[in-house]
C-alpha cells in the first residue's frame, strides 16, 4: 500500500514536470512563429516585438528588466527620435509655446501621412477671418524658421467647426478654411523663403473634425491649422518624438 502510494506520487512529479516543459515548449514555437511572420519587417520592430513578447509573459519568475548596452541594431527610420530632426523641431516649439503661455494652442501627433503640428485658431486669427493675428504672425515666424531646416515636404490643411458662415468673402467654411490654409503657406514663402515646391496648401471646413462639435470648447478645438510634415515613402513617424 506505501509502495504504492510512493509510486503515485512519484509519478505525479514526473506529470507536473513534463506539463511545465511542454508549455515552455509550445510558447517557444509560438515565439519563433510569430518571429518568422516579422521576417520582412525592420529588425528596430522584431526587437521592439521580442521586448513586448518577453515582457508579457514574465516567463522568469523575478520578472524581467533590461539593461542599458552597446547599440546592436542600429536605429531603424520608422522611430523617430528626440535627436531626430523631427524630433528637434517638436522640442523647440514645445519650448517656445511654454515661454509664451501657449501651450494649449499646440499640440502634436504622429500620423500615417507624418508629423502634424496642430495650431489651434485662436492664436492665428480672429474669429470667421483669415487675416493672420500679430500674435500669430509671431508664431508662425518661430515655426518657419525650423521648417526652412527641413528637407520634409509641408502640407497645411485649414480646418473649422461646423457653424455655418455665410458672408460675402467666404460663402462657406470651405472658403474660409482654404483662404486660412493659403494665408499661412503665403506667410512662409514671403518671411522665411521656403521652397514653393516643398509647400502645399488645402481648406477641408468642418468636413474633418477632431472633436464632436456638441460644445463651444469641441468647436473650437476643431477650429484649427495643422501643419504637416509629410514622411517619405521609407519612412514612419513614430510617437518618440512627441512624447
Amino acid at each position: 500500500m506505501d509502495w504504492k502510494l510512493k509510486s503515485n506520487n512519484s509519478e505525479e512529479r514526473n506529470g507536473s514536470w513534463q506539463t511545465v516543459y511542454t508549455g515552455f515548449v509550445l510558447i517557444l514555437l509560438c515565439f519563433f512563429i510569430m518571429l518568422c511572420s516579422f521576417s520582412t519587417m525592420e529588425e528596430a520592430k522584431v526587437t521592439r516585438f521580442v521586448k513586448s513578447f518577453v515582457n508579457t509573459l514574465s516567463i522568469m519568475p523575478g520578472g524581467v528588466k533590461t539593461e542599458p548596452a552597446k547599440v546592436v541594431i542600429p536605429p531603424s527610420p520608422d522611430i523617430v527620435s528626440i535627436e531626430s530632426e523631427l524630433g528637434k523641431i517638436v522640442q523647440n516649439l514645445k519650448t517656445y509655446a511654454r515661454e509664451q503661455g501657449l501651450e494649449n494652442d499646440l499640440s502634436f501627433s504622429a500620423e500615417d501621412k507624418g508629423l502634424v503640428i496642430r495650431l489651434s485658431d485662436n492664436i492665428l486669427f480672429d474669429l470667421g477671418d483669415a487675416e493672420i493675428s500679430k500674435e500669430g504672425l509671431t508664431f508662425l515666424n518661430k515655426i518657419a524658421s525650423l521648417l526652412s531646416r527641413t528637407s520634409h515636404d509641408i502640407l497645411i490643411e485649414g480646418h473649422t467647426d461646423n457653424l455655418p458662415i455665410h458672408t460675402e468673402k467666404f460663402p462657406s467654411n470651405w472658403e474660409l478654411s482654404t483662404m486660412r490654409a493659403v494665408n499661412v503657406l503665403r506667410f512662409f514663402l514671403d518671411q522665411e523663403g521656403l521652397s514653393l515646391h516643398k509647400l502645399y496648401a488645402v481648406g477641408y471646413g468642418e468636413f474633418q473634425p477632431i472633436f464632436r462639435n456638441d460644445t463651444p470648447e469641441n468647436r473650437a478645438k476643431n477650429r484649427r491649422v495643422e501643419i504637416v510634415l509629410m514622411k517619405d515613402d521609407n519612412e514612419t513617424v513614430a510617437n518618440e518624438a512627441i512624447k
